[in-house]
């Protein structure tokens, strides 16, 4: 499977790196099987537009957690990522809330709107893909391939 990550570098030697915020699946390296989904994230922002493409073969023994869609224990686990808790898993797949979906996760973070009224408000929205790489020997299961400056259908430069 082609995995492709969005950055403003070139990136063949992935990391994972603990940063100031914590993402749906803790810290971790983030990649999609979605490309114009990461040209649309290559594409935030000033710089460069660049999407890394990965070949990625899963080995026996990692510990994997993935969801199938968004479910009540997807919206927990990332409500605990979220909140600066950290898991043991190796490997973490599941949808990626956009950017409208993700303000409701965020009003159910801090309490604005309870479970209910958060899958009331989501039902509709089609969230995107993520998978997130939180040991070294995850990302042993990535081989680099190629990266390519990608700007969007807009255009921009």
């Amino acid at each position: 499977m082609i995995l492709y990550h969005a950055s403003k570098m070139v990136v063949e030697f992935p990391e994972v790196r603990k940063t100031r915020y914590t993402k749906d699946f803790s810290w971790g390296f983030y990649c999609t099987n979605n490309l114009e989904q990461a040209v649309r994230w290559a594409n935030r922002g000033d710089g460069e537009p660049i999407v890394n493409s990965y070949y990625y073969e899963p080995v026996d023994g990692l510990s994997i957690l993935k969801f199938e869609q968004m479910t009540d224990e997807w919206l927990d686990f990332i409500a605990k990522c979220r909140k600066g808790e950290t898991h043991s898993y190796d490997i973490v797949e599941g949808p990626m809330a956009n950017d409208t979906v993700w303000n409701y996760v965020n009003d159910f973070l801090t309490g604005r709107i309870n479970w209910k009224q958060f899958w009331t408000l989501a039902e509709f929205k089609y969230p995107t893909h993520q998978i997130s790489f939180h040991t070294l020997s995850a990302l042993n299961c990535l081989k680099f391939e190629r990266s390519d400056v990608i700007y969007d259908r807009e255009g921009k430069k």
